[in-house]
């Protein structure tokens, strides 16, 4: 029997990398689609010798796609964007992008498609990051209604751009908090992976969607004060009233790699939780892992005299 292949859009970032070491570890092939293999090279050594293969694509060119998921049993389509640049705009990708994907899945016989969207997905929402999200849903789930759709809060780890972010800003004396009563229920990346791994080999996840959150619920502020706990650090965390903190978005929003930009903002006027009725974790029997426990191992970096710091 020929072993199964598993393609990964994306496969190359964040989770995808956590993603790839936990599928490896099943003794599926792995075939990780990006738009610059080089920059994903990384992900080859997580495997077996030749298990894991990294291929060029990009979700504007169906060619490249297609070429892709060519002789694969399952996809998985990581691919996202928080902000715009060049190309990447949010209906290219999560709506359009994704269309691509799946239709494609449906007609060359794929057996299983996860899709990544996230918490916040809704056609209504008031950002466009939320409504390319929401429209992608439905595309998806148009040309491979059983599709399996997961939906996370913001997702930590050794690599996120969460906690990673907020340690580096409490090095700064005054640290300005916006938004900072949103609730945010943030998972850990291997507990997404663990789904995704699930989801490749149960039926009755088919045609399902997941919200996925952690095991406690933060306010901004408090993730942010609790990475500068973790990192021994001592800012000034100031809120910023709300009638400045749109105008104070929008400058910031002028800056290279702007910290946040105004569709962000947008997206912090709600919560970022699990909604009571929904399918996640638990109704996987996973048990969600605690940020404090995973926190203090990579975040030990920002301490101003890294491990040797002293914990009193």
């Amino acid at each position: 029997m020929a072993q199964q292949l598993v393609t990964i859009f994306g496969g190359g970032g964040f989770v995808g990398t956590t993603l790839v070491e936990h599928l490896a570890k099943t003794g599926v092939r792995i075939r990780v689609a990006v738009r610059r293999p080089n920059s994903a090279m990384h992900v080859k050594p997580l495997g077996e010798v030749g298990q894991v293969q990294v291929v060029q694509a990009n979700l504007r060119d169906k060619d490249s796609v297609r070429a892709a998921i060519l002789g694969s049993d399952a996809v998985i389509n990581l691919v996202g964007v928080l902000a715009e640049a060049g190309g990447q705009k949010f209906n290219a990708i999560h709506e359009k992008g994704a269309k691509t994907v799946a239709r494609l899945c449906a007609e060359m016989k794929v057996k299983s498609l996860v899709h990544m969207s996230a918490l916040g997905a809704d056609v209504d929402s008031p950002s466009l990051y939320g409504q390319s999200k929401g429209r992608g849903e439905q595309a998806v789930l148009k040309a491979f209604p059983e599709a399996t759709i997961l939906r996370p809060s913001v997702i930590f780890g050794a690599q996120d751009q969460l906690f990673n972010r907020f340690a580096k800003l409490a090095k700064f004396p005054i640290v300005p908090v916006i938004s900072g009563g949103t609730k945010f229920q943030p998972v850990y990346v291997g507990d997404v992976a663990e789904v995704i791994v699930r989801a490749l080999r149960e039926d009755n996840m088919r045609g399902q969607t997941y919200e996925l959150g952690g095991a406690k619920i933060y306010s901004l502020r408090e993730m942010m004060e609790l990475a500068a706990k973790i990192a021994k650090l001592t800012p000034v965390f100031i809120d910023v009233p709300a009638f400045i903190a749109p105008l104070k978005v929008f400058f910031l929003s002028l800056l290279p790699n702007a910290p946040i930009t105004l569709d962000q903002y947008k997206m912090l006027q709600k919560d970022n939780v699990v909604s009571e009725d929904a399918l996640g974790l638990e109704d996987l029997g996973i048990e969600p892992t605690l940020a404090e426990v995973i926190l203090p191992t990579y975040l030990v970096q920002y301490r101003p005299k890294g491990q040797f710091t002293p914990e009193s």
